[in-house]
């Protein structure tokens, strides 16, 4: 398994810790800081917000604390691919394990995965990647050329980051190709639109849980000008508070 789906396709090798003592510390220091974990599952359309409760160095494990749902807590167990991802220092700290296992700690229910190989440490703030929302989604529109025409692709966002984002195909009508540049692309932000050039990186094909088959693109951003980019990171920077909000309960 690689990392979160959302990074799948990217050469993160060069931010790849994998000692074990730097592992164990990274993990630690992430517990007893409180810091917030998500954790992601059916290829990250499902994020559960736990947090790291103890390391057990002699029986390399993790235990995490469980979600606030039984229903919740069932897709975790079942899943057989978990992806984690949580910030230290304002350092991108991304781990991932092949499943989970119920336990309990300190007579509560809890998670336990295996201690993981390694972590990834992302610092470059192309890669700090928030999840939009799903209820109430921001929209890309993707002028696609045909033989005689241009069709403009009206697409949900997934994610948004400084330096890209991953729109869900459905209908899968846009070329995946990767490197296909995509010129002229309207992005609606709450704030504003904005209006730059995308470049396909990679493509991911997700089977929903009805069977449908549907493509998540990633693209990355080709010479934005500065105040699209200050428009997407004035967007970025309120997910950020408001997803902070609803974890702490506070939203």
């Amino acid at each position: 398994m690689t990392l979160a789906s959302e990074y799948e396709n990217d050469d993160l090798n060069p931010y790849r810790v994998n000692s074990r003592r730097e592992v164990i510390a990274l993990l630690r220091s992430i517990g007893e800081r409180n810091q917030l974990v998500r954790m992601l599952i059916n290829h990250g359309n499902d994020t559960i917000v736990t947090s790291i409760l103890q390391i057990d160095e002699t029986a390399n494990t993790v235990l995490l604390d469980c979600a606030p749902t039984a229903i919740m807590n069932q897709r975790v167990l079942n899943s057989e691919k978990l992806s984690f991802e949580t910030v230290l220092e304002n350092i991108r700290i991304l781990f991932n394990s092949p499943a989970a296992q119920s336990c309990i700690y300190e007579n509560l229910p809890a998670f336990i995965i295996p201690l993981p190989t390694s972590v990834i440490r992302l610092q470059r703030r192309e890669f700090y990647r928030v999840s939009t929302p799903v209820t109430n989604p921001v929209y890309c529109t993707i002028p696609v050329k045909t033989e005689d025409q241009i069709i403009p692709v009206v697409v949900p966002l997934h994610n948004i980051s400084g330096g890209g984002l991953s729109v869900v195909d459905e209908k899968k009508l846009i070329d995946s190709t990767p490197g296909r540049i995509y010129e002229n692309c309207r992005l609606d932000l709450p704030g504003g639109v904005v209006t730059l050039a995308l470049q396909v990186r990679n493509q991911l094909e997700v089977t929903l849980t009805n069977g449908k088959s549907i493509h998540r693109l990633g693209c990355a951003f080709v010479d934005p000008s500065n105040g699209a980019l200050a428009a997407v990171q004035k967007y970025i920077t309120k997910l950020e508070r408001d997803q902070n909000a609803k974890a702490t309960g506070l939203g």
